[in-house]
Formats: C-alpha cells, structure tokens, sequence
C-alpha cells in the first residue's frame, strides 16, 4: 500500500470516529433542561471525556512504542461507538451521561494521537509533516459537521438517534482500519526499551515540553469555546429570535467556528513553515487571548456581534492547532516518539478536561436566580485570555532554555 494512500484510509477513519465528539455540546441546553441539571454538572459531563483521556492516553499512547499502533487504534475505536451507542440507549441524567462521554473518551485516546503515531511509523518525514496538517483538518471538518449533525439529527429523529448514528459512524472507522490499514511492527528503538510510563526523559526534553505545555492551554481553550459556545448563543438567542432562528442558528454558528478555526490551523502550519513554529505560537496565543476578552464582553451586546466574535476566537484558538503537535512531533527522540505524543497529548486533553468545568463553575458561582448573567460569561471568556497569556510566558521561557542549552 502507498504511504498516501495509507494517509487518506487514517485520515476518512478519523472523520468518522469524530463525527459524533461535540453532539453533547450541540444538545447541551436541550438536555440540560430535560434532566434538570446545573452549568456545573452539565461542564462536568464535557470535561468528563477528557478526563477520561487525560487518565487513559498515557497507556495507549505509549503502547505504540511497543506493540502496532493498528491494535490500540481498533480499541480506542470500539470504545467510542461503545460510549456512544450507550449515551443513546442507556443514559437518562448526569451520572449516566459522565460515564457514557467518559467511555468515549477513552476510546479517543486509543484513537487520536495513535492515529499519527500509526502513520509515523509508516511513512517518510516530508510527507509526515504534510500528513500532521491533513489529519487535524480532517478532525477539524469532522468535529465542526458534529455540531450540525446532532443538531438536525436531534431535531429529525430525537436525540437518541443522533448519538446511536455517531456510534455506528465509529464503529465503520473501527472496520476501515481493520480492513485497510496493514499491520505493521512498531520499529526498534536502540537500547534497552524505556519503562511505559517513564516520562522522565521527555520531561527532559524542553523543546517538546514547549509544545506540549502550551498544547494544554490550547486545549483548555478550544474545549471551553466548543463546549459552551452553543449554551451562549442560545442565552444570546432569546433576545434575537427572529435572526437566530434563521441559517445563523448557535449549532450552525458553532459548526462555521470550527471549520473556519480548522482551515486555519491549515493556514497556521503553512505560515510556521515559512516563519517557523515558534513564532506562529506567540502570534497565535497573543490573537486567541485578544479574542476571548471580545467574546465574552462585546458579544453580549448582540447576537450578531456575539457570532462574529465566537468565528473570530476560533480561527485565534486554532491558528496554532497542527503546529503544536507537529512541533512536539518532530521534537521527539527517536525511539520515544509514542511516548512525547502520549504526554504531549495528555497534558492537552487534562486542560481540555479541566476548562470546561472552570467554565461551569464561573457561571454557576455569577449567574444569577433567573439564569446565565453577561457579567457571568464575560467573566467565563476572561479566564481564557489570562491562561492564554500564561502559556505565552511559559513557551518562550521553555524554548529560550533550550536555546542556551544547545549553544
């Protein structure tokens, strides 16, 4: 089999292993109301798929340094249908819902980073580099289509049946790899193999850890904006009905953010190929910060605003998406490659599972009797600015220490 074909088979796998990620976000003030559940227990059942993750990634992950990627993979993919198909068939409040998203969300850790690692150890560098970019916009693509999907699936056949077409749609990613992808060895590593779970020499190393820690935040914001951009518009909706029941609907909204936020990412990983990675980090962390403190005090002005503003602070968020990962990537030691990807990814997944119940707990401690404030969601946004320019800090001192350290 070609490597690019190789490529396509991985990427059309992960599309629809992703088609079903942000339905609960889509459906979150739908079935917030049917269960009676609070903003911080509805941002629990979003953080508890990347809890699940952040729990389950470090093993997965690493694995692939041992075993063929294409093993882990097919679990990871049954584990999401399974989570999936559990939501739609099993769930009926909080306790349920946490434990079917987490179910999910150990099937993604068998499922994402494993995915690149499966084509890493395939296919030649300059065409990994390329491979990187084409994989997070087909994740993009298919995480954007989720909103829409389970918005007008929901809508047509009830929301049962939007979460048992995404488990089927996993399930056929599941099959996709076990029919197309060949099984192939993880390649030797020189020396003694490495203990599973000892990060020790990745922690070592400053210029993955770079990526990586910022690749935390990145996903602490992408996660609260996914999660709770619906919930907002909807807030924001109430007092424009007439324009948001239109094509500018808050599920389309937040479909357009994410596909937009992902031909940005393409974008970001072009421009970091000209002017290097690091400074399309800085620049990318500068905009998403700029952009969250807009979102949440200029957005309430209008829905219109809000909508301009919530496209703008995803392509911000996503500018640096694929270059992150690409740097930890290409950062790494041979031999522990699976291992930098397994806590590059574990540290995003721990911000992606951490913002969004922050977000919970802000708008439950400042909304008021009635509901949602704008104080509450100014407030909500804000937060993501300040860790934003924190890991700003924390990138340019990683790779200044880096710098000194090879001169």
């Amino acid at each position: 089999m070609s490597s690019r074909r190789l490529v396509l088979i991985v990427c059309i796998a992960q599309i629809a292993a992703q088609v079903g990620a942000y339905m609960w976000a889509a459906l979150l003030p739908e079935l917030r109301a049917l269960w009676a559940i609070s903003p911080a227990e509805a941002g629990a059942v979003t953080g508890a798929f990347y809890f699940a993750y952040m729990a389950t990634a470090p093993v997965l992950v690493s694995l692939t340094d041992r075993i063929d990627p294409k093993r882990v993979y097919l679990f990871g993919a049954a584990a999401i249908a399974g989570g999936h198909i559990a939501f739609a068939t099993l769930v009926d409040g909080f306790e349920s819902a946490l434990a079917a998203r987490a179910l999910a969300g150990i099937g993604w850790a068998g499922v994402y980073m494993t995915g690149l690692k499966l084509l890493a150890d395939r296919v030649d560098a300059d065409l990994m580099r390329r491979a990187v970019a084409w994989h997070a916009a087909g994740l993009g693509i298919a995480g954007a289509l989720s909103f829409v999907i389970g918005d007008v699936a929901a809508n047509l056949f009830g929301w049962q049946n939007a979460f048992l077409m995404a488990g089927l749609s996993a399930a056929f990613a599941c099959a996709v790899v076990l029919l197309a992808a060949p099984a192939v060895p993880p390649p030797k590593s020189e020396g003694p193999p490495a203990a599973l779970l000892d990060f020790r020499p990745v922690l070592r190393n400053r210029q993955a850890m770079a990526y990586a820690v910022t690749y935390c935040i990145h996903t602490w914001e992408m996660s609260v904006l996914r999660g709770w951009i619906v919930a907002f518009l909807v807030y924001l909706a109430a007092r424009a009905p007439d324009f948001a029941t239109g094509w500018v609907t808050p599920a389309m909204t937040a479909t357009a953010l994410a596909l937009i936020g992902t031909l940005f990412s393409l974008y970001g990983n072009g421009l970091a190929l000209r002017i290097g990675r690091p400074a399309v980090v800085r620049l990318a962390t500068l905009l998403a910060a700029a952009a969250a403190v807009a979102l949440g005090f200029a957005g309430p002005v209008s829905y219109a605003i809000a909508v301009v503003l919530a496209v703008t602070s995803g392509a911000a968020i996503w500018l640096d998406s694929s270059t992150l990962t690409g740097g930890t990537s290409e950062s790494a030691e041979p031999g522990r490659r699976g291992q930098t990807l397994a806590l590059h990814t574990t540290l995003g997944y721990a911000g992606g599972a951490v913002g969004p119940v922050v977000m919970g707990l802000i708008l439950s401690a400042l909304s008021g009797p009635d509901g949602y404030t704008d104080l509450a969601w100014g407030i909500g946004f804000l937060h993501l600015a300040v860790i934003g320019l924190l890991a700003r800090f924390v990138f340019n001192r990683l790779v200044a220490a880096d710098e000194r350290a090879r001169h």
